[in-house]
């Protein structure tokens, strides 16, 4: 979600809100003829937290206090800032350009123009603009880049993001205005420490004059007048060096004064040259009065007080008329300032209500969870024309800002999280539907592949059934995935259609097939040879079986009448089941010499007799724990037969044991049998 213009970007370097290098006031200037020290107090530092202060409206005459010349209040106090000013924001004599609708391209274009200036001290509220509009903008884009990624199937964990192009030519111009600026900045610096060393200079020549004996008043006064001159000619020194540079000089030019102890003729004489000169600045302070800029007036009229400090006392009867002179036209600028920030924090506080007005919107449409995709879009798109609205609508006092914003926006991002986790669970969901759906799709093929009609075509309409159980999935894949399981239905069908179409015309064959094999078994007639019958006997049974299916009016009639003659069979050579399998065992281990070891065999069977052993012991031990009753005796029943069941097989598993062994001692018999013969 965009921010407004009033919030900076937290991902950026922060807009640095301080005024650029400035001219600060420059450093405090006793005049030779302010006073001798009988006249005045002892000196006192000049205040330097005006220095590089905001151009404030003066503050009422009742603040007024002395300079450490000695003047008196009403003359030399300037008027003091007023602490309801004092929170004013900074006046820029700096055109204000909105960007709020502007696009990256676009503040990237009004960067470039901004740069075209020589000035760089004049741009910095309008870059600071748009750096804080760019990174809105730019915040937006990488968002939109990143749910792209998101949308075409991309995993978040693989997300590279970083800057583009666009972002890319917006840093590299922008570090060209910081370079600049870095410049700028270095250039105030070095300035300011070299008019620091010519201070000092001028502090040291100051020494000498005061020690020097060598030469007469005038000549003396001469020099001090120049060196004086020279002092004010210089520029502003670093700030921390400001108080006590000035300090040393106002104590040297009391010692100067205490020395030639001029006469108050000159007095009269300097204070009327400073008369003159503190006319001067009533006049350039009136031509302020009808400044059409506001900013402009109020900063030269800080510098006109800034000079008005340096200049020494005037004659004493003209000191309240020429005070009071500049302090009206001070007035009269300060009023005009008053009224325009009278009136822009009356608009401010109409923006505010407008915004109060937005944030109550906004909790009512946020109030209620959202129940459908639907509704959850709706109410974004209102949300949305809110945002529009809001970005619309001008600044709010300072103070408030950051509280409103925050009200307005954190509203808005508890409804975009709760938005993005039912968006993520609908997701989810249609995610695990996805692979739900493709796990049927792979059974449903694997089963169009066989031929088990009856419990394929069961296991498919299975699937089938759980195909409808399955929810939604995602629009981009749902035909897609749905055709794939429908054509492995289809194909399954399909096959199963085309088998028994042709089945249908083998049934009467294989009818015919089986008439006959049961009429060679009826006409079978034994020999004496009990191996061979039940060899026979399996024959038959094998071929009965290799017949496929015949028509299911005569399933049933031919199977009971081949099952009839099979078992008659066995009565009549009294072969018992028991003999039956033992033999087809032995036959089977005959076949397969050379194959699986006996061995594996044996421990398999030992395995199978000890599970019965087991289930013997635990039917027995359960037998004790029925009472005598109806249903007890039903599960004695049970039980003992099971037991019976469980004694007759391994009777049976201990009787192909014992086939086993003979064949294995058969087996070593032989392999010695060779070697001897290999020996000999």
């Amino acid at each position: 979600m965009e921010e407004p213009k009033e919030m900076q970007n937290e991902t950026m370097e922060p807009l640095n809100t301080q005024s650029e290098p400035e001219a600060t006031l420059s450093e405090q200037t006793p005049d030779p003829l302010a006073a001798s020290p009988a006249e005045t107090n002892e000196a006192q530092p000049v205040d330097t937290a005006a220095e590089n202060a905001d151009v404030q409206p003066a503050a009422n005459d009742e603040q007024a206090t002395a300079e450490p010349n000695g003047e008196t209040a009403a003359e030399q106090d300037e008027p003091a800032t007023d602490d309801e000013h004092a929170a004013e924001p900074e006046v820029e004599e700096e055109p204000t350009v909105d960007y709020s609708a502007a696009s990256r391209e676009e503040l990237i274009e009004a960067l470039k123009e901004l740069l075209q200036t020589d000035d760089i001290t004049k741009i910095k509220n309008r870059v600071g603009a748009i750096k804080i509009r760019f990174a809105e903008v730019d915040r937006e884009a990488k968002k939109a880049a990143f749910d792209k990624f998101i949308e075409e199937g991309g995993n978040k964990d693989e997300y590279e993001g970083g800057d583009d192009a666009v972002a890319e030519a917006y840093r590299k111009i922008y570090n060209t205005y910081r370079e600049r600026r870095q410049k700028h900045i270095d250039e105030i610096e070095a300035q300011k420490k070299h008019n620091l060393e010519q201070k000092q200079q001028i502090l040291e020549e100051l020494r000498k004059l005061i020690d020097d004996d060598s030469e007469s008043l005038k000549q003396s006064y001469d020099q001090f007048n120049a060196i004086q001159d020279r002092w004010k000619g210089i520029g502003e020194v670093p700030r921390a060096e400001l108080n006590g540079l000035w300090q040393n000089y106002h104590f040297l030019v009391e010692q100067f004064f205490n020395k030639v102890k001029i006469n108050k003729e000159l007095i009269l004489l300097d204070q009327k040259k400073n008369l003159e000169s503190k006319t001067l600045l009533c006049e350039k302070a009136e031509e302020l009065i009808v400044e059409p800029s506001i900013a402009k007036a109020a900063k030269e009229l800080q510098s006109l007080r800034e000079q008005w400090r340096e200049i020494g006392p005037v004659p004493v009867e003209q000191n309240d008329e020429i005070w009071t002179r500049f302090r009206a036209a001070a007035s009269q600028i300060d009023e005009r300032r008053r009224e325009y920030y009278d009136q822009r924090r009356e608009e401010m506080e109409k923006n505010l209500l407008a915004k109060q007005a937005l944030i109550d919107k906004a909790k009512e449409l946020t109030a209620e969870t959202p129940t459908s995709t639907k509704q959850w879009n709706d109410i974004s798109a209102q949300l949305d024309e809110l945002l529009k609205v809001w970005k619309s609508i001008g600044p709010v006092p300072r103070e408030q800002n950051e509280e409103i914003w925050k009200s307005f926006k954190g509203g808005i991002d508890v409804f975009y999280a709760a938005k993005k986790q039912y968006f993520g669970t609908v997701k989810d969901e249609q995610s695990e539907n996805y692979n739900k759906k493709i796990d049927l799709c792979l059974q449903a093929e694997a089963i169009a592949k066989r031929d088990d009609w009856k419990k394929a075509t069961e296991e498919l309409l299975k699937l089938q059934d759980e195909w409808k159980k399955i929810g939604p999935v995602n629009r981009k894949v749902s035909e897609k995935i749905w055709q794939r399981f429908r054509s492995a239905c289809d194909e399954f069908f399909a096959h199963k259609s085309e088998y028994y179409t042709t089945l249908r015309g083998s049934e009467q064959e294989n009818l015919q097939k089986k008439e006959a094999i049961l009429a060679e078994l009826k006409a079978y007639s034994f020999g004496d040879n009990k191996d061979e019958n039940l060899n026979a006997i399996k024959d038959f049974q094998r071929r009965w079986m290799e017949v496929g299916y015949v028509p299911i009016a005569d399933k049933q009639r031919l199977q009971k009448d081949f099952r009839d003659t099979i078992n008659a069979m066995f009565e009549q050579l009294k072969i018992t089941a028991r003999e039956a399998e033992l033999a087809s065992f032995r036959e089977t281990l005959h076949s397969n010499k050379g194959g699986r070891p006996l061995g594996d065999k044996r421990e398999q069977l030992l395995e199978q007799i000890q599970k019965l052993r087991a289930d013997l012991n635990l039917w027995e031990n359960n037998l004790g724990f029925l009472a005598e009753s109806k249903q007890a005796d039903l599960l004695k029943a049970e039980f003992e037969k099971k037991m019976l069941n469980a004694r007759q097989e391994i009777a049976l598993l201990e009787a192909k044991l014992k086939i086993i062994d003979n064949e294995s001692k058969q087996a070593a018999a032989e392999k010695k049998e060779d070697k001897a013969t290999q020996a000999e």
